[in-house]
């Protein structure tokens, strides 16, 4: 699972179905931010995202 978080930047996830409205998310974009706002983020955000699998370089 370590390899989920190496996301392009410019990607992004459509969710929704077939009963819902799609809805896109740029998760990429989002993954890029996190990372470059490492310095404020509370300590369980890190380790919450370190646990999915985060790179932070």
């Amino acid at each position: 699972m370590r390899d989920t978080l190496q996301v392009p930047r410019k990607h992004v996830e459509r969710i929704g179905g077939e009963d819902q409205e799609e809805w896109e998310h740029k998760l990429g974009a989002w993954i890029g931010n996190q990372r470059s706002r490492a310095a404020t983020l509370t300590p369980e955000r890190m380790e919450k995202l370190s646990a999915i699998g985060m790179r932070w370089s």
